[in-house]
């Protein structure tokens, strides 16, 4: 087998670091950022939240299960670029159909391997996401002012509105499983596989609608609820968004968000959203729930959040009742859930139907059809999260 020709992945603050080319040759720009899932790598390169990104897997081995038809979450892989410390040399799994290099070179994914990526997790740990390129074929002979140049000329997420890239380009119906209870629109922002099969399964006909429609599209469908699904990019760029999601909360259709869901419902509430230094992306990442007071460890991938007061509950700005924080997270504080206490509508920052696992959080489906079962007419609780009992309270009351 001949030698992988040589690569090289450059930041925008000047750091190179030098080792293979790994699926497709040739050049690709993105933002770095680092994903601390110890499985589920297909899942991850075909999570269009991805879309802009070069992705760093800070898990050593990758690629020893292959690739199948079954565990992709869209249509096709959406990273911009793909970084890896050791590629799997043989492929071990009775459910692969084929290789992860052969996908990454099939959909022109460039990659890189053979470099420490514990060395550049800690630096963009320290120095934040940052613009980034990889250079391999006759793009690695360019020099390294030409290189850096090129990676300083990319842009970053700040800004940018990725919705449209990753939207289905037409509706579909995704039919209920078992007894139907309902419907649901879903604004397709970058939505999983796995999300639509959950709603599924709890007896909603599932509804996707590209990014574009009206709120009029959506009410004409009178559904059952609302959804809005994770998705790339800046939510302070998805002003429209934000607008369909106001007039359909003003309508009084219960409304359920997830990560990029969570951080449009937080505007379309009046809040405001910020950039985190370097993101929260893997599959361990713990979050509290208030009401529960329980931990539970969360599937992320967000470079956005939301900013609102973790304790207590307080007026919507914009106008919509009462607001509380319903999660947040063990790491840093950032808020991960928010919950409306005067109309029905909640939201979290995670990503629930964590198909690669876990499954800590997959109860926030139920939830979501308990509200859409709830008689109509029925008032939201009302109730905060702080005068719930907590986990420990419950347990000594059994």
């Amino acid at each position: 087998m001949a030698a992988a020709q040589p690569a090289v992945f450059v930041l925008e603050d000047g750091t190179r670091y030098v080792g293979r080319a790994y699926g497709a040759v040739g050049r690709t720009l993105g933002e770095a950022v680092f994903s601390t899932g110890m499985t589920g790598y297909q899942e991850t390169l075909t999570d269009p939240s991805y879309a802009g990104q070069i992705v760093l897997m800070t898990a050593p081995h990758i690629g020893n299960t292959g690739t199948n038809d079954e565990d992709m979450e869209s249509r096709q892989i959406w990273v911009a670029g793909y970084v890896v410390r050791e590629p799997s040399r043989v492929v071990s799994n009775f459910r692969a159909q084929r290789s992860l290099d052969e996908d990454l070179v099939a959909q022109g994914v460039v990659g890189i391997s053979g470099i420490d990526t514990r060395a550049v997790t800690r630096h963009i740990r320290s120095a934040g996401a940052m613009r980034s390129g990889i250079f391999s074929g006759p793009d690695f002979e360019l020099s390294e002012s030409e290189q850096l140049d090129l990676v300083r000329s990319g842009s970053g997420m700040a800004g940018r509105n990725l919705s449209a890239e990753v939207s289905t380009p037409e509706p579909f119906t995704v039919p209920a499983v078992g007894e139907k209870i309902g419907s649901v629109a879903v604004l397709d922002l970058g939505v999983k596989t796995s999300t639509l099969n959950n709603l599924a399964a709890r007896g909603l006909d599932v509804h996707v609608l590209p990014q574009m429609v009206s709120a009029r599209d959506v009410l004409e469908l009178q559904p059952s609820a609302l959804f809005f699904s994770n998705g790339p990019g800046d939510p302070a760029a998805s002003e429209k968004h934000v607008q369909l999601l106001q007039e359909v909360l003003r309508a009084g259709v219960p409304y359920f968000g997830i990560c990029f869901g969570n951080q449009l419902l937080g505007r379309a509430l009046g809040l405001t959203t910020y950039k985190l230094p370097f993101g929260h992306r893997g599959i361990n990442q713990p979050v509290l729930d208030k009401r529960t007071g329980r931990v539970e460890i969360t599937a992320q991938n967000h470079g956005f959040a939301v900013e609102a007061p973790i304790e207590g509950t307080f007026d919507s700005p914009a106008g919509f009742g009462r607001v509380e924080v319903s999660h947040f997270s063990l790491n840093d504080n950032v808020v991960e859930g928010l919950n409306c206490l005067d109309l029905d509508a909640f939201s979290v920052q995670y990503h629930p139907e964590a198909a690669a696992g876990p499954h800590d959080a997959n109860y926030l489906f139920d939830r979501f059809i308990d509200m859409i079962r709830k008689p109509a007419g029925e008032k939201p609780s009302g109730v905060p999260a702080s005068d719930y009992p907590t986990a420990t309270e419950n347990e000594g009351q059994n």
